[in-house]
């Protein structure tokens, strides 16, 4: 796409100088008022997620909504209606079912956003997905979705967990997590250079992920994220890998991120977590090809 934006830019340039005494049409070449007919997947989204959670879902693929500094693919159209399924069915049913429905549609992002490829990053990282503002997510890598192999780690890696993290960014920007959190480990942080942190090495300077060791937001939303899609062997034969002032690091901020999240917003994360574990368990019983 974006080679082809600079061709088409290119041909305009020769256009103008070859013809200069040509009347130019005033209207872009990239912007277009034309509607595609409403399909069932858009009555489907529309009832399922713009009329029960005031979120509106982008599945085709549009020029100003997608990072112009990427090479990026739409998503394939039967894999953005099983990911629309298991996103309602894994994150916002769940949500709703400890919260309410009326939490949902307050603060969560209004745009969700499909795109069918990965971001690759020039520090040698991958984007798993992208936040913007608190207003928009756009999920990547659409298009590697196996329906005869819905692995939930896989499923977590690449679309839930970053859900759960930038959903997390959205509530502590609304109101803040304890300032004791960011006094854990206050000089662990290293920025951008967590690409180069081990998962042991973070584990051992008490971070639940090295994405955590990058600042203290990004750990409270690791911590969350990580902790409610995975069960409590998980949790701790990770944390038990850790130094013993990495478990101790790890434990306190649990207990803070616990103690926010019920002061603050009522919300009880071992519920949110077992509500979030119990749906992983029948992902394979969902129809994730009909729009019944």
């Amino acid at each position: 796409m974006k080679l082809k934006y600079m061709f088409m830019a290119a041909a305009m340039c020769l256009g103008m100088t070859s013809c200069s005494e040509d009347e130019l049409n005033p209207e872009s070449i990239f912007e277009s008022n034309e509607t595609m007919p409403e399909n069932d997947f858009d009555r489907w989204l529309k009832t399922n997620y713009v009329d029960e959670y005031n979120i509106q879902v982008k599945y085709r693929f549009e020029f100003n909504e997608s990072d112009k500094g990427y090479n990026l693919v739409p998503a394939e159209y039967d894999k953005a209606v099983a990911i629309a399924k298991l996103t309602k069915y894994l994150w916002l049913d769940a949500y709703a079912k400890v919260m309410g429905n009326t939490f949902i549609r307050t603060y969560c992002p209004k745009l969700i956003h499909l795109v069918g490829s990965p971001q690759y990053n020039t520090d040698g990282s991958v984007s798993i997905g992208v936040a913007e503002g608190g207003m928009k997510i756009s999920l990547l890598n659409i298009n590697s979705l196996d329906f005869e192999n819905l692995d939930p780690d896989f499923l977590n890696y690449w679309y839930f967990h970053t859900m759960h993290h930038e959903f997390t960014h959205i509530l502590h920007q609304t109101k803040d997590y304890p300032t004791v959190y960011k006094e854990v480990t206050p000089t662990g942080y290293t920025s951008q250079s967590w690409v180069n942190l081990s998962n042991q090495q973070a584990l051992d300077r008490g971070f639940i992920t090295p994405y955590a060791s990058m600042n203290t937001d990004e750990d409270l939303c690791e911590m969350l994220s990580t902790y409610v899609t995975h069960t409590q062997k998980y949790w701790d034969d990770t944390v038990a890998k850790a130094s013993d002032s990495g478990k101790a690091a790890i434990a306190s901020k649990l207990d803070i991120l616990r103690g926010y999240m019920e002061e603050t917003w009522g919300m009880d994360i071992d519920a949110l977590r077992e509500e979030v574990l119990e749906r992983q368990e029948h992902i394979d019983e969902l129809d994730l090809k009909s729009l019944n």
